[in-house]
């Protein structure tokens, strides 16, 4: 029997009792594609620049990450919703005095 836990609360999760969410996170290197434009009239010069294409292409696949799998309760999907990128729990980090 696969064993779940939370990965938020640690909260174990049965497989056949509670309901489980999968959360898949995808990151990869964004990269614009360059349109000629009328400074590119010369054929050489959108040689060159497709070539510097190529390069940006096959540097963002060696930056390419493994997509993150996580599981999560029901209690912790909803907080997880309310905010993904969790930048509402940064503000509420508070640090001592001392």
């Amino acid at each position: 029997m696969i064993k779940y836990v939370c990965d938020m609360c640690g909260k174990p999760l049965l497989e056949n009792e509670d309901v489980r969410y999968v959360v898949r996170i995808e990151v990869y290197a964004a990269y614009e594609t360059a349109e000629p434009s009328d400074e590119y009239d010369d054929m050489d010069a959108v040689e060159d620049m497709l070539d510097e294409a190529d390069v940006a292409e096959g540097q963002a696949e060696d930056d390419t990450i493994p997509p993150f799998r996580f599981d999560l309760c029901p209690e912790c999907h909803k907080r997880y919703l309310e905010d993904p990128l969790f930048r509402k729990a940064s503000r509420r980090i508070r640090f001592s005095d001392n």
